[in-house]
């Protein structure tokens, strides 16, 4: 198996946990790093407010071992088809430090609240183990409110993305509602989206 620790970012050594590029420098800048190795994080939005590109971005960062479970749409070079996946069978399939689950919304559906978050539980074991970051995609307007907060309190990492039309403009930005054992960034970020992804600006750049 590669090393996958070849491509994490080293801190100074002051007690701080080691990060892992986001994918986006702009999101980067502003987590001061990236996210810390070893977290659980769940990016939520509408499925057209850029989740899925951020999802895959955050995959394919510097060519680092990953691996991307698909359950809900098409799947692309390199990813794996969870389709017919029970929750439980996602552990043998994770390789790498970046683990891609898209969408941890399918779970609920298919499988129930209390299966998710179950699988949550064993992820969050899994990745201290092996030092590594799963990012569970979940989809705005199609879950409970309940749901929603159970998700969230179980995740270490909430980013929420999000689009409004401005007469004849789309402004898309996103938030970093929860980073544990830490503050969460008090700003929006902005981002666009382009034939490369998503480009996320820092005060009145894009980077």
């Amino acid at each position: 198996m590669a090393d996958t620790k070849s491509h994490i970012q080293d801190i100074p050594d002051t007690g701080k946990p080691k990060k892992r590029s986001t994918g986006i420098v702009g999101l980067n800048l502003l987590l001061d790093g990236g996210f810390p190795e070893g977290t659980i994080i769940m990016i939520y939005g509408t499925p057209i407010a850029g989740v899925d590109l951020a999802a895959k971005q955050f995959w394919k960062v510097d060519g680092e071992e990953g691996t991307y479970l698909m359950n809900d749409g098409d799947v692309e070079s390199g990813m794996i088809d969870a389709t017919e996946l029970h929750p439980e069978m996602y552990m043998t399939q994770m390789a790498g430090g970046r683990i891609v689950v898209d969408s941890l919304s399918t779970i609920i559906i298919k499988y129930g609240i209390e299966e998710a978050l179950k699988f949550l539980r064993l992820s969050r074991e899994e990745m201290k183990k092996r030092r590594s970051n799963i990012m569970f995609v979940v989809y705005t307007g199609i879950h409970e409110p309940v749901e929603m907060t159970r998700v969230m309190r179980a995740a270490d990492i909430v980013i929420e993305f999000g689009s409004e039309v401005h007469q004849a403009e789309i402004e898309r930005t996103l938030a970093v509602h929860k980073m544990k054992d830490a503050a969460s960034p008090r700003r929006l970020l902005p981002f666009i989206i382009t034939d490369n992804g998503i480009e996320a600006s820092t005060t009145s750049r894009v980077v």
